[in-house]
């Protein structure tokens, strides 16, 4: 049986699938974990100490060696992207109650939902278009791109803005395990490569406790406003990062485009944020089902608005390297 070749014809399906599976578990018999118990609940409801092994490994697979025209490409989108969601947010905040949209169409709906998925990019996503469509060191901007996983940016960003306030040890602590696998993997290229397999291998495991958490109600009530956020994420975030590409990063705009994306390490987010800051909770839910739904939809659409923009301007980047004509000392007609 060709199971993994069937999941991964699926946008993110690694991710997508284990997610559903957990939701079906969790809707048709929710004490499952409590029945069992030992290592089965474990596996049910461990979300976080599957994640911290995840963000470790994230961390290990990542190199310190990039030239500087990574490091300005790479810290120019996260940059954006991050700033983006945040001024987006804070503008969210003043229209939707802490408690979220509870009536209508956008019940469901909260700030926690849109900062999760505007904050991260879908690193492997954008690779594979820049490998296509872009260069390489475009592509190897996907190396800062692994610092948006997890919700250490988001709860960044709640701080800044002042949705919600973390103590700085339950900061340090969300990055901490990121840090030390950096640290082991550029120390040792032997142990990147060991713990790089695990970015892989622990995805399915964390998508399945995270759909524990859901239920079918939850989806079906958020499933097409979670397709209006991911349109909302590709229309906001792609247009600022396409902007930022042209005139920052001294791109053509395809790498702005192909990071407008929802990446699917952003479906933890929520539940991690309202497990260190319990006023979102109620939300969390709700949120993680959103956000699910714009990480399959933008994984649809990021790829062919990649596509018709490199089609159009692509030709900018291979004639002018990296920049448009009479800026950057490219020639201009």
């Amino acid at each position: 049986m060709n199971i993994k070749r069937s999941i991964d014809k699926i946008p993110g399906g690694m991710m997508i699938v284990p997610l559903f599976l957990g939701a079906c578990l969790n809707t048709f018999a929710p004490g499952t974990g409590k029945f069992f118990g030992s290592f089965t609940n474990g596996l049910i409801t461990g979300t976080l100490p599957i994640l911290s092994v995840w963000f470790f490994c994230m961390g290990a697979s990542i190199s310190l060696k990039a030239t500087p025209v990574v490091l300005r490409k790479s810290g120019v989108l996260v940059a954006v992207k991050v700033s983006t969601a945040a001024a987006v947010g804070y503008l969210a905040s003043t229209i939707i109650p802490a408690s979220g949209m509870t009536d209508g169409f956008f019940a469901g709906l909260s700030v926690l939902a849109i900062l999760a998925a505007m904050n991260d990019t879908n690193g492997g996503l954008y690779m594979a278009l820049m490998n296509q469509y872009g260069s390489k060191e475009e592509a190897s901007a996907f190396c800062l791109m692994s610092l948006e996983s997890g919700p250490f940016m988001t709860m960044v960003t709640l701080g800044v803005t002042g949705l919600a306030s973390f103590p700085w040890p339950t900061l340090v602590g969300a990055l901490l395990p990121f840090c030390i696998g950096f640290a082991l993997g550029n120390l040792d290229r032997d142990l990147r490569a060991f713990f790089t397999q695990g970015t892989q291998v622990m995805v399915p495991f964390f998508a399945f406790a995270l759909g524990n958490g859901l239920n079918f109600a939850i989806i079906l009530n958020t499933g097409l406003l979670g397709v209006l956020l991911a349109l909302g994420v590709i229309t906001v975030t792609g247009s600022v990062l396409v902007v930022a590409d042209i005139f920052l990063a001294r791109g053509n705009g395809t790498a702005g485009v192909a990071a407008g994306s929802t990446a699917g390490a952003a479906v933890t987010v929520p539940s991690v944020i309202a497990s260190l800051a319990p006023q979102f909770a109620p939300v969390a839910p709700a949120a993680t089902a959103l956000v699910a739904t714009s990480v399959v939809v933008t994984a649809f659409l990021t790829p062919l608005l990649t596509y018709a923009w490199a089609r159009r301007f692509g030709m900018l980047s291979s004639r002018y390297q990296g920049g448009f004509p009479g800026r950057d000392g490219a020639p201009a007609e």
